[in-house]
């Protein structure tokens, strides 16, 4: 008698992240990633995207990997390669600076400007401090460039909105940049005074749109998440336009 062959495995369940796709082809996934959501396991355990990644399969034989990295309670795109070739192109993408990235936050105070540029290289605060970083000097021990463009695109109450272009990808380049010009993002635990405490407000920094020349002969992949519930709630009690803000951010550096 002939055995019977080994049943199939049972196909990886989807994500609930799923329903956070804002793009999706053969090569990449585009996720609106949600704030508090670290994106690589840490020494304190807990959830993290790389859960999510064998849900995020969609039938091919390997899990999604991350393109670039968005930090913890960051919200907004967040770029995967689907196999390995996708994933080279997007790395090599991204390590030359042909990604454009625009990022909204809300900050303590009102810039006298309505745009600028911050070059201030950064270094690590301390090999004690993890990935926390600080503004110094050019030609500082351990200083990496780092370049920052900046709009306004809302003011209301002592807070501004800004749209944000960041020209390197250092870690924490945004929240360092902006807390060392003396308009830190408001809910930043680490460079804005924020409480760490539950119930304070959440960082108000959201990487709104990508855009990525992942195609020869077509248009750029051009992918924008919608703005996270506690930063809507702070636009409406500021009296400010979400669509409009949007919209302002999404022309800015155009």
């Amino acid at each position: 008698m002939t055995p019977s062959p080994a049943p199939s495995p049972a196909p990886e369940a989807p994500s609930p992240l799923a329903a956070r796709l804002l793009h999706r082809d053969a090569m990449v996934l585009v996720l609106d990633k949600p704030s508090g959501l670290p994106v690589h396991p840490g020494p304190k355990g807990g959830e993290t995207l790389h859960d999510h990644l064998p849900g995020l399969r969609f039938g091919l034989p390997r899990m999604p990997e991350l393109a670039h990295r968005l930090d913890k309670d960051t919200s907004g795109c967040l770029v995967l390669g689907r196999h390995a070739k996708s994933l080279a192109l997007l790395n090599k993408l991204f390590a030359e600076g042909k990604v454009d990235k625009t990022y909204v936050a809300v900050i303590k105070g009102a810039p006298l400007e309505e745009s600028g540029r911050i070059d201030q290289p950064l270094a690590k605060r301390s090999p004690h401090r993890g990935w926390w970083m600080q503004a110094v000097p050019k030609g500082s021990p351990g200083a990496l460039e780092a370049i920052t463009d900046w709009r306004v695109i809302g003011r209301a109450e002592g807070l501004s909105v800004l749209a944000l272009s960041p020209l390197t990808g250092r870690t924490h380049q945004l929240r360092a940049h902006l807390s060392n010009l003396g308009f830190p993002i408001l809910g930043d635990a680490i460079y804005g005074g924020a409480s760490r405490l539950p119930g304070g407000p959440v960082l108000h920094l959201h990487a709104r749109r990508v855009v990525l020349p992942v195609a020869k002969n077509a248009a750029p992949l051009d992918v924008q998440a919608p703005f996270p519930e506690h930063m809507l709630e702070t636009f409406a009690a500021l009296g400010l336009d979400p669509v409009a803000l949007a919209a302002a951010a999404d022309g800015a550096f155009s």
